[in-house]
């Protein structure tokens, strides 16, 4: 399916297969958890090698793609999370996502029930970020906005805000960490991720 949507001249100099990976990763399938960028994720997140190898092809492709597009500039971006997560930031420590982070421009794509709604416990993250990729010429879902952050990015907490009833906004500042945090587990690829991480 994710082939069936790529243009045959994909934006970005990407080749289709390249398109089509970014592509595969944003879409959802009928069990959400089955999707594949949450199964590569939680893999990602319980850091075992030999769990992660039957990604590693897709991996290799997935990379390669993103090393093409360019890093957008610093901004903010936004990320929500239906749960109360403001424990596990308090201010001034140093944080590292180990995933792929979605993010995005617009607020206005949070509300959505999926990623932040408008009830219940909820985190919205602010983050101040410098080497996200910008994705939505190759996502299944154009009108998102989508930034991604890659594994290994490092924030320190800045802050956080209790605006309303259930509803935590944490403010993130994206920094350089003083070494690569995770490299791709396959040769040939390593360089290039090493460049992707903050070029």
């Amino acid at each position: 399916m994710a082939l069936d949507e790529t243009p045959e001249e994909p934006y970005d100099e990407l080749t289709i297969d390249e398109s089509a990976a970014i592509r595969l990763y944003t879409m959802e399938w009928e069990s959400p958890h089955r999707s594949l960028y949450s199964m590569l994720n939680y893999t990602l997140k319980m850091a075992n090698r030999e769990d992660l190898q039957p990604y590693f092809k897709y991996l290799k492709l997935f990379l390669t793609a993103l090393a093409k597009l360019p890093c957008v500039p610093s901004l903010t971006v936004w990320r929500g999370v239906t749960k109360n997560l403001s424990a596990e930031f308090p201010p001034g420590t140093i944080v590292t996502w180990w995933t792929f982070s979605s993010t995005t421009t617009s607020l206005t794509v949070l509300e959505n029930s999926t990623y932040l709604g408008t009830s219940g416990g909820r985190t919205l993250f602010s983050v101040e970020a410098i080497n996200g990729r910008t994705i939505r010429a190759h996502s299944h879902f154009v009108t998102e906005d989508e930034i991604l952050l890659l594994p290994g990015t490092q924030m320190i907490v800045q802050s956080q805000l209790n605006p309303a009833t259930d509803l935590y906004i944490v403010h993130l500042k994206q920094v350089v960490p003083e070494q690569i945090l995770l490299e791709p587990p396959f040769e040939g690829i390593r360089n290039m991720f090493n460049r992707l991480a903050f070029n």
